[in-house]
């Protein structure tokens, strides 16, 4: 039985090494929790793991519900297509005014999605001229490793390929110090972050 166990290792370390290039054998798992003084603070933080090579771009969505933006932070990685759907009976804009990504879709009717290309790494304020009340944000990063809490403030990202990496953290209102994460292949690796002023 021993000798079965260790030939089930040596084999699942020689498909690791074999498949290198890809992250379904050779990887692991960050979870942790954001924490905050101000418990309403560890929602909507962006966690992402600093991983480098080439970032594959994907596709979001934000929608527009009861004069609220859904979700009210949306993190993707360089690259990624959003969709900004309209679910209210109300006509709504989405803008940016941030210089690292600049637009204006104008005013749409309900029911109607403008797309947007978020083509490098920028933190971006969405607001409605319609209705200056509407506030949210979308993330985009360098990495295809992120997640973003829930109110209890926990994440976990997955199939994180192994290595030493630093975690990147975004808040709204608060800031995070610089922390480290190994990864070690199928393993757990847990992060405890703290933000502050």
């Amino acid at each position: 039985m021993k000798n079965k166990g260790n030939l089930l290792k040596a084999g699942l370390l020689t498909a690791c090494f074999g498949f290198i290039g890809s992250n379904a054998f050779c990887a692991g798992t960050v979870s942790g929790t954001v924490d905050a003084a101000v418990p309403k603070y560890k929602k909507d933080t962006v966690v992402y793991i600093k991983v480098p090579g080439p970032v594959k771009g994907g596709t979001g969505e934000v929608d527009q519900k009861n004069l609220v933006f859904v979700p009210h932070v949306l993190a993707v990685p360089t690259g990624s297509n959003v969709a900004f759907k309209n679910s209210d009976k109300v006509n709504h804009n989405i803008f940016s005014a941030d210089a690292c990504k600049k637009f204006n879709l104008g005013t749409y009717n309900p029911g109607m999605v403008k797309n947007v290309v978020f083509d490098k790494p920028c933190i971006v304020n969405l607001l409605c001229n319609v209705h200056s009340e509407m506030s949210g944000y979308v993330v985009a990063v360098d990495s295809n490793y992120m997640a973003v809490t829930g109110a209890d403030g926990k994440f976990t990202i997955a199939n994180v390929p192994a290595g030493t990496y630093e975690v990147g953290v975004w808040n709204e209102k608060l800031k995070a110090p610089k922390t480290m994460v190994t990864v070690a292949n199928g393993q757990s690796a847990t992060v405890a972050i703290n933000l502050a002023k």
